[in-house]
C-alpha cells in the first residue's frame, strides 16, 4: 500500500501508523494506538529483563576445610550456576593463616577442580589476593 494512503487511512480511524520493522523492503507498518504499542514494548522488555537478571552468590571457604566439605560446597556452587547466577568464591584468612597463602590458594584451586568436574565453569575474575584473603568470581560456560 502507498504510504500516503496508509497515513490517510490511519487518520480517518483516528489512530497512528506504526512502523513495525524497517529491515525488510518495503517496511512493515500497522495501524494502531502508538501509546499502547510503546506500553506493550516496555512490558515485553521488562519481562525479558527479569528472566535474564543474574545475582552474585557467595561461597566462603575456611582455611581448615576438609576435602568432603569442599565437595559439599562444590555441589552448592553447581546449584547456583545451574540457576544462572555467578558465584564469588572467597577464602578469608586470619592471624597466621595469612602467612600460608600458597596452601590457601591450593585449597581454592582444589575447590575449582571439583566444581569443574560437576559443571563446566569459566572465571569472570581471576583469583585475587586481598588483605583478608582470596576471592574470585566464576560463572557457567
Amino acid at each position: 500500500m502507498n504510504i500516503f494512503s496508509a497515513i490517510d487511512l490511519a487518520k480517518s480511524k483516528s489512530l497512528d501508523l506504526i512502523q513495525v520493522t524497517e529491515k525488510v523492503e518495503p517496511p512493515v507498518c500497522r495501524i494502531g494506538n502508538y501509546g499502547k504499542y510503546l506500553y506493550s514494548l516496555k512490558k515485553k522488555e521488562k519481562k525479558i529483563h527479569i528472566k535474564t537478571k543474574t545475582e552474585l552468590k557467595e561461597i566462603r571457604i575456611g582455611f581448615n576445610i576438609s576435602p568432603h566439605d569442599i565437595e559439599v560446597k562444590s555441589s552448592q556452587a553447581e546449584k547456583f550456576l545451574k540457576d544462572g547466577n555467578k558465584v564469588k568464591v572467597s577464602m578469608f584468612l586470619k592471624g597466621r593463616e595469612k602467612a600460608m597463602g600458597e596452601l590457601a590458594k591450593k585449597k581454592v584451586l582444589f575447590f575449582l577442580e571439583n566444581t569443574d568436574k560437576l559443571i563446566p565453569i569459566k572465571t569472570e575474575r581471576e583469583l585475587k589476593r586481598e588483605p583478608k584473603g582470596f576471592t574470585m568470581i566464576i560463572s557457567r560456560k
